[in-house]
């Protein structure tokens, strides 16, 4: 299944134009429209970008290796 995604904007008629589609005339196609929030626009893609991440121990097992069941 091919797909491809386009961002369009209504006339002020409610018409909404496509043009230079990626498929060949007579190919079924199906059309899903969804609304466009501009919120999502404007959020941050990377909230954590230049914040400080601190692992003290990132390889350090959860529990002491005495309480493992498997080792006993």
């Amino acid at each position: 299944m091919k797909a491809h995604r386009i961002e369009a904007k209504l006339t002020e008629t409610g018409t909404l134009t496509l043009n230079n589609l990626p498929f060949q005339a007579g190919d079924a196609v199906e059309i899903i429209i969804l609304e466009r929030h501009l919120t999502s626009l404007n959020s941050n893609p990377a909230p954590l970008r230049g914040k400080v991440i601190r692992y003290d121990d990132p390889f350090d097992a959860a529990i002491p290796l005495e309480d493992w069941e498997v080792l006993q």
